[in-house]
């Protein structure tokens, strides 16, 4: 098939530029563990505030969103808010703190690692907890990207299923095992500006096909609710479980290790402005993608079985083949972006915060690089059997990941970086607090009027709350002199940090 042929040249080129970026990150990522984890902190404010966004957003930015407008409406736009809000407070609050802190307590190069560092009388505690959670997550996070990867090559090429999610899988390992986090940063730098183009162009070619915006407007009305009705209808419970997406930012590694690795503190403002323009952007561009979607399928009938695809569907109809091709490889970047950047949190977790937290374990530099490496590898084999395995209900198990890392690292996150009263104990019951409300609340035989708790109100809202009275209460229980005096003194050296900056 035509289409084939193209879409196999643009893919085949997008994976070249992907593995040419990785062999040029090669001497950063080969220095030392710094390098390779965290690109020796020397990563620019684009690439940080893009990169940051390409990983966060995944495929869901080019097909769930677009599909949850296809097929409900406006009420979509509270979750685009919530993400909006959350993304924005994530760069007030945390990156300019963490990118400090980290440094400040012996460069430490991830957030468990931080969290021991923090929090000395706890530190193997929360080293192995919270690195153990990061990876467990991870591992399921990954595969859950594999598995959309497997579907896409299914749906283009025709290719098995467990074929796909291979290419997917080596094409990600190869370019993260030999550049690292500069690789891993710079690809989402590269990905970013693909999902950017990709958003814009295809609302403003489907608009193009009708009589104006006005027609555009009528037919897409005439299938889903309107603005206004979806505003008279949205319930309060349901208005706070989409904002609270926006929580979930806090505690998402993959995102907030950006902030880390991030040249300058004093760049952080710059990063902030480019981030929330590409989010805004393209998030607005994905819910177009859907509202106009659903007004050409009506008019023009060509059929879509499967609205998550309407990005596809749109990419394959509206554009020469070649140039489909190239919009066709923005849903893989969208996913690889995601994958990389989970795979060198999980290897990160497994080598810094867990092995290297046993005492008996001992690395000197060049071990350590060959074990992050081997981790990437691990965490990916990993993934890829589980994404295998249970290729019909992995997405649906991960879906609760962000909420699970948001309750779990979010309050504690906020706490450890603004709050000097906290403690170590408070720390690791938070941390375990938040995640176990969330694993009940979406799992246990809970009902509230007869419906399952996760039906009622987002898994993320109670796991929050819990967390932080957790969190609050024990600190306030534990105290003493010698936590709060090490721990000004840490907010004072950071403040004094940022004021210079």
């Amino acid at each position: 098939m035509v289409l084939n042929i193209y879409t196999v040249l643009a893919i085949t080129i997008y994976c070249m530029v992907m593995l040419g970026i990785g062999l040029l990150a090669f001497r950063t990522a080969n220095s030392n563990i710094n390098g390779f984890l965290l690109g020796g902190r020397q990563v620019g404010p684009a690439t940080t505030a893009l990169s940051a966004g390409a990983s966060d957003m995944s495929g869901w930015m080019l097909m769930g969103l677009p599909g949850a407008m296809y097929l409900g409406g406006f009420d979509t736009l509270w979750i685009a808010l919530g993400l909006i809000t959350g993304a924005w407070m994530n760069y007030i609050v945390i990156a300019p703190r963490l990118r400090v802190m980290t440094e400040m307590y012996d460069d430490a190069l991830t957030v468990p690692t931080f969290l021991g560092r923090r929090f000395p009388d706890k530190q193997l505690s929360l080293q192995l907890i919270a690195g153990a959670t990061t990876l467990v997550f991870f591992t399921f996070y990954t595969a859950s990207g594999l598995v959309a990867g497997g579907k896409l090559f299914e749906a283009m090429f025709g290719t098995s299923f467990a074929l796909g999610a291979f290419i997917t899988a080596s094409i990600v390992v190869a370019y993260t095992f030999v550049g690292g986090f500069l690789a891993v940063s710079v690809t989402d730098f590269v990905q970013g500006v693909i999902m950017f183009i990709a958003l814009l162009m295809i609302p403003i070619a489907a608009t193009l096909s009708f009589d104006g915006v006005g027609e555009v407007n009528s037919i897409a009305l005439s299938q889903i609710p309107s603005l206004s009705e979806s505003l008279s209808s949205v319930t309060a419970l349901g208005l706070i479980s989409a904002l609270a997406w926006g929580l979930g930012y806090f505690g998402q590694p993959h995102i907030i290790v950006r902030f880390m690795a991030i040249r300058s503190v004093s760049e952080i403002p710059k990063a902030r402005r480019i981030g929330m323009f590409w989010m805004t952007v393209t998030l607005t561009g994905a819910l177009l993608t859907g509202f106009v979607g659903v007004a050409y399928v009506t008019k023009f009938g060509t059929g879509l079985t499967d609205p998550e695809t309407i990005f596809i569907h749109l990419a394959q109809v509206l554009f020469h083949p070649l140039i489909g091709g190239f919009l066709l490889a923005a849903v893989l970047a969208a996913i690889m972006s995601t994958i990389s950047s989970q795979l060198l949190v999980s290897s990160s977790a497994l080598t810094e915060d867990i092995a290297k937290a046993i005492p008996s374990m001992s690395f000197n530099s060049r071990t350590e690089l060959l074990v992050g490496r081997l981790g990437v590898i691990a965490v990916a084999v990993a993934a890829l059997l589980l994404s295998l395995a249970s290729a019909d209900n992995v997405l649906t198990m991960v879906s609760h990941a962000w909420a699970g890392f948001g309750a779990a690292f979010g309050p504690l996150m906020i706490a450890s970086l603004c709050w000097p009263k906290t403690t170590g104990t408070a720390a690791i019951s938070s941390m375990l607090s938040g995640g176990t409300v969330v694993i009940a609340w979406i799992y246990g035989p809970f009902t509230i009027g007869g419906v399952a708790t996760q039906g009622v109100i987002y898994a993320m809202v109670p796991g929050f709350l819990v967390s932080t009275i957790i969190l609050v209460v024990v600190s306030k229980l534990t105290f003493n002199a010698a936590d709060l005096s090490r721990a000004n003194d840490s907010i004072d050296l950071l403040k004094q940090q940022i004021k210079t900056a």
